[in-house]
């Protein structure tokens, strides 16, 4: 019997998306278990290089070891530069380069465009990619500019652009990484404001989305020119982040370890609950522990991690598009309407179904994963909400901890670096790259339909 020989074309683009990513992740975990990319004196497992490689590819920003204390100038520009692959998604890169050679761009390559980017459609895709990539670069650069004309005075020339050109390409990518130290993250620029502005408006114009950017310079900022899908993630992201803005400040304002830290006054206060509510969208930098919140902080934070950010952006999360639709729904029905509309257009089926679904999906394998957690940390008196709230961090790519990642087992690590996988490749290419699609060339077998009770 004659074998079937193995082809890479055959491969759906959603498997070649999800390999690529796991084949980076694999390199860049091999790259940072190199002695070269360790600090001298310092011994990384590979396990820990693999944690750091797939936290930087996935751009969440988990850490098992101190990034600053533990790898060297070499390791820390591999963690960059997989931020940078992993931020801008490895297809824009290929993409791109097939352009500046002059090379034609088969179909095949932008429908991999498409997936990497989570575009609607193929129309103008190659032109667009060009586009987001410069837009992406000036953003980077402009970022770079601001934070180091605010760390030179402290670190000096040398660190000080090198620092701003890493938090810059870290905060827009919605990374996270820093190489700050203890105590840790932002908490050494609690009272340096222009620093928590600059990482904070990186983060989200990362979570914006690069159609989005487009969409708004193009249109002069005009709200009434622009898409539909620019109206709904613009509304729903200002929304979410003066909600997240004014929920922190109610929770947080008289807690000393937190908001009330020594010398901060009122606009200190919203300074620092704006840049946790920007940061919950699946940045991962913080302005103070996000373990000494009130438990009530901590579930509004996990619910804004669920969230996450906005499609073909570098965030995560099950998306604000998918929120709003699933808003829009509920609405429809309270209405008792038929049809679900947002600003004045008819949102369809199909996308409502994939909204539910990623809903749903998002939501069962949080379940799944926070009963996982729970039983591999047993005996180690950890709160559930402070494993739910890791577990969503992971999940939606964001990067917070309460517990401290680095003192989990190592299976929770493991399952982790699934998790921050899984939310990455994003839940359903992820289950698409899986599964067996079996098309009739009759369309299917429609059944009868049928009422059943709900509610």
């Amino acid at each position: 019997m004659k074998q079937k020989r193995f082809h890479f074309s055959a491969l759906s683009p959603s498997k070649i998306l999800a390999l690529g990513f796991l084949a980076i992740i694999l390199l860049g975990s091999l790259l940072l278990y190199l002695p070269l990319a360790a600090e001298p004196g310092v011994s990384v497992t590979y396990l820990q290089a693999l944690f750091t490689a797939t936290s930087a590819v996935c751009v969440t920003g988990l850490t098992v070891v101190d990034t600053a204390a533990s790898y060297s100038l070499f390791g820390e520009l591999v963690i960059l530069c997989l931020i940078q692959l992993g931020g801008l998604g490895f297809m824009m890169f290929a993409t791109s380069a097939l352009v500046l050679a002059k090379r034609r761009i088969s179909l095949r390559n932008r429908m991999l465009m498409q997936e990497t980017m989570n575009l609607p459609g193929l129309s103008g895709i190659v032109r667009n990619s060009l586009h987001f990539m410069a837009i992406v670069f000036l953003i980077e650069i402009a970022g770079a500019i601001l934070l180091a004309i605010q760390f030179v005075p402290i670190y000096g020339l040398g660190k000080g652009l090198y620092f701003g050109v890493f938090h810059a390409i870290s905060a827009f990518c919605n990374a996270g990484f820093d190489l700050f130290s203890l105590p840790g993250s932002l908490i050494p620029f609690q009272q340096h404001t222009g620093v928590l502005l600059t990482i904070s408006l990186l983060i989200v114009l990362g979570g914006l989305g690069f159609a989005v950017i487009a969409d708004v310079a193009s249109n002069r900022f005009i709200f009434h020119k622009q898409s539909l899908h620019t109206k709904i993630v613009v509304a729903t992201t200002l929304g979410l982040l003066a909600f997240g803005t004014v929920y922190i400040a109610a929770m947080e304002w008289n807690n000393p370890q937190t908001l009330a830290f020594e010398g901060a006054n009122a606009f200190d206060k919203l300074i620092h609950s704006w840049f946790q509510s920007v940061t919950t969208r699946t940045a991962g930098y913080y302005s103070f522990q996000q373990g000494s919140m009130q438990d009530a902080s901590k579930v509004g934070s996990s619910i804004l991690m669920f969230i996450g950010a906005s499609p073909a952006s570098t965030g995560g999360g099950i998306k604000t598009t998918t929120l709003f639709v699933l808003l829009a729904l509920v609405r429809s029905v309270f209405k008792g309407s038929t049809d679900v509309n947002a600003f004045k257009r008819r949102l369809s089926l199909p996308l409502i179904r994939t909204a539910l679904s990623i809903f749903i999906i998002s939501l069962g394998l949080l379940t799944l994963g926070s009963i996982i957690l729970s039983l591999f940390e047993q005996g180690q008196n950890y709160d559930l909400l402070d494993l739910v709230f890791e577990e969503v961090s992971a999940l939606a790519t964001v990067g917070l901890s309460s517990i401290g990642t680095g003192n989990l087992k190592s299976p929770s690590q493991l399952w982790l670096i699934l998790l921050m996988y899984f939310g990455r490749v994003g839940p359903l290419t992820m289950m698409l790259s899986f599964s067996r699609r079996h098309a009739s060339q009759f369309g299917g077998i429609q059944y009868a339909e049928e009422q059943i009770y709900v509610g």
